[in-house]
Formats: C-alpha cells, sequence, structure tokens
C-alpha cells in the first residue's frame, strides 16, 4: 500500500514551456557535409599514396568494363550519347542557370546568385583538386571514348551532383507538389548515378574519381545549403 505521505507520479509528461528549444536534429547539412569531406579527404590521400588495394580495385573495374564496352558496341553508343548529351556538365550548368533565371526573377535574389555561386566554386575546386593531384586516365589499345586533363576527380559526377543537389533544394524551398517532388528525386538519382557511371562504361575514369566526384559535389551543396541556412537566419534576427 502506497504511503499517503509519498505522491503518486502524474502519467503524463509536463508540458514544454514556450520558451524550450526543440533539440537539434541528428541530420544536419553541416554534419552531412563534414561526414563527406572526411571521407573525400581519406580517398584523396588513398589516391596520392598509391594506396595498392585501391589502385587493384580501379583496375580490375575498368578492365572488366573496356572488355564490356568494346564487345557491346550498341550499349557504348547509348552511353557516349547520355555523357556527352544529357548528362554533361555544360547540360547541367544550363539546367542551374535557368533556375538561377527563375529564382530571381521571382525575387528570391540572394538564394539565386547563392546557386550560381556555389555551382562555380564546384567547377573551380574540380579543377584545382584534378590540377593537384594529376593522376592519369585510364589508357587502352582500343579505347571506345576519350577524354583530356586529369582523372581525379571525374567533372562529371562532380558537376551532376551539385548541380541535381542545388535543383532539389530549390524546389524543395519552393514546396512543390508530392508528386512533382518524387519525379523530381527519381530524375536526380539516376542523373547523378548515370553522370558516374558512363564514365566508367566509356573507359575514361577510374571507380575512385567517380566516387570522388560524388563525393566533392554532395559536400558542397550540404555546406551551401548549412550557409545558406544560418545567413538566411541572421537577416531575419
Amino acid at each position: 500500500m502506497r504511503s499517503p505521505l509519498i505522491p503518486e507520479a502524474d502519467p503524463t509528461p509536463p508540458p514544454t514551456s514556450p520558451g524550450a528549444q526543440a533539440p537539434p536534429p541528428l541530420v544536419t547539412p553541416a554534419r552531412t557535409g563534414g561526414l563527406l569531406a572526411v571521407l573525400l579527404g581519406l580517398l584523396v590521400i588513398l589516391v596520392v599514396a598509391e594506396w595498392g588495394p585501391l589502385l587493384s580495385f580501379d583496375r580490375m573495374t575498368a578492365e572488366a568494363l573496356h572488355r564490356r564496352a568494346v564487345a557491346e558496341p550498341g550499349v557504348t553508343w547509348i552511353n557516349r550519347v547520355l555523357t556527352d548529351w544529357a548528362w554533361d556538365p555544360w547540360t547541367m550548368r544550363l539546367l542551374i542557370a535557368a533556375a538561377v533565371i527563375v529564382v530571381w526573377l521571382r525575387g528570391r535574389r540572394l538564394l539565386a546568385c547563392w546557386v550560381a555561386v556555389t555551382s562555380a566554386v564546384g567547377a573551380a575546386l574540380s579543377q584545382g583538386l584534378k590540377y593537384t593531384v594529376g593522376r592519369e586516365r585510364p589508357q587502352w589499345p582500343d579505347p571506345v571514348d576519350s577524354a583530356h586533363f586529369a582523372a581525379f576527380p571525374s567533372g562529371h559526377a562532380m558537376t551532376a551532383a551539385v548541380s541535381c543537389g542545388l535543383l532539389l533544394w530549390v524546389a524543395h524551398r519552393h514546396g512543390v507538389g508530392r508528386r512533382v517532388w518524387r519525379t523530381a528525386l527519381a530524375v536526380a538519382v539516376v542523373s547523378v548515378a548515370g553522370a558516374g557511371l558512363t564514365r566508367l562504361w566509356l573507359g575514361v575514369h577510374w571507380s575512385a574519381d567517380v566516387l570522388a566526384g560524388w563525393l566533392l559535389g554532395g559536400c558542397l551543396v550540404a555546406f551551401s545549403i548549412a550557409s545558406y541556412s544560418r545567413l538566411a537566419l541572421s537577416r531575419e534576427r
């Protein structure tokens, strides 16, 4: 029997005070960008150090895909069309330019400039990392396609990740419908994956190059979103 001097516990939790703040979410753009940056840094170190297991995996994957590309010219032609037109970096940049114009005309000039600058920074970082690492592209006696400059990271993979990430962010901020959002998300996932995989099929990149492009693009978009959110919050205060 409970003592009358000890009050019974109230099963309902106390109401949250109006001034109390909710705990911060575990997954944030800043934390996501930090994680991707760490993974990218580790990958850069392994590539520069010419770590044996990574080089062996790159070579094994490249040789297997190149044999398929030579044996299946029809599929190779489709991959060449996709990489040169649908997922070419300039195609992606044109989509970004169109989004910037639309956002600018709707009066969101800070957001428009932010998207444009993020895209430009991505291109600069990609080229700078290519020059710094200086990794050679795969060489074949019977190539099915050609590419120039250094291999690491893949510019196609990076540009697709940055462009699709920014476009999804802008669409989300404008509150598109659920059906439109799901369609846009599916197209973005296919585009980012396809932009990298076509480069592997055509034998102009190693697998680590494509992975680095995806990591760099995702990292840049995450940090851009985090910085913009912080700036927008400070302007509202």
